[in-house]
């Protein structure tokens, strides 16, 4: 009986001293992240600003500590809330709107490549749906807000590139911009090449790419890509489409 109860105390003294240990890690590491968030705070400050010190600036960490916690989590709420508005008004063809929401959403998370992405496809449909029924403008400013919108769509399909090189959607969306938009096909090719590398099934993608081919008088490599088609799709219409486009430039190498 006795035998029984020492060890029932020893198991409560190393479960005590387990506790212990994982407060004292827990308690270290939270001392020890308030220093370096200090550190930063503190090595931003620019020369001949208000005095700041370490210290200092670790006692008002700790005191505003889980109100700044409480902010950080709320604004993660925010950015995640506009995210979801913006997808949800895309869906319904609200691109417009959904770009608004889009911009409030990077305001929260400014590297996420999605909302790039995603900004990339609405401003390149709104810049097609132009009609010069701008918000602050005449009719005869179509061209100017088609060209400004295009704008807005590179720079946000490179930036989603910027932040993931291996996120293939905005290289297809690059490669659809630059082919039948912007009259760029020769920057479509690299970026529609490297899509393929990581969505090599992708047959639109590759209709895309050899229309490219096709219009930087690369004829060997647009047929070799339809020849690509042919094989790889079952769908007889895209077949037939392969074929005549193939066989039309064949036809003017002749």
């Amino acid at each position: 009986m006795k035998s029984k109860q020492r060890g029932t105390v020893l198991g409560l003294v190393i479960v005590l001293v387990l506790a212990g240990v994982i407060l004292g890690v827990y308690l270290a590491e939270r001392q020890k992240s308030r220093y370096v968030l200090a550190r930063r705070i503190a090595e931003l400050s620019p020369r001949g600003g208000v005095p700041v010190t370490i210290e200092g600036l670790r006692s008002a960490i700790a005191i505003y500590e889980k109100a700044i916690e409480e902010h950080v989590r709320d604004a993660a709420q925010t950015g995640a809330y506009w995210k979801i508005l913006a997808v949800r008004l895309a869906d319904r063809g609200m691109h417009l709107d959904a770009l608004d929401a889009l911009e409030m959403s990077i305001r929260y998370n400014g590297e996420d490549p999605t909302l790039f992405y995603l900004t990339g496809v609405s401003a390149a449909i709104v810049a097609k749906n132009a009609l010069g029924l701008s918000r602050t403008g005449p009719p005869e400013t179509m061209p100017e807000e088609r060209e400004r919108y295009f704008a807005v769509s590179e720079r946000a399909y490179l930036r989603a590139i910027e932040l993931d090189g291996a996120y293939a959607k905005p290289r297809y969306g690059l490669g659809i911009l630059y082919t039948f938009e912007m009259d760029r096909p020769a920057e479509a090719v690299p970026h529609l090449e490297k899509y393929l590398e990581l969505m090599s099934r992708d047959v639109d993608a590759m209709f895309t790419l050899a229309r490219a081919y096709y219009m930087t008088e690369a004829y060997e490599k647009a047929i070799d890509l339809y020849d690509r088609i042919i094989v790889s799709t079952k769908d007889a219409d895209k077949k037939d489409e392969a074929r005549n486009n193939r066989d039309y430039i064949m036809g003017q190498m002749r």
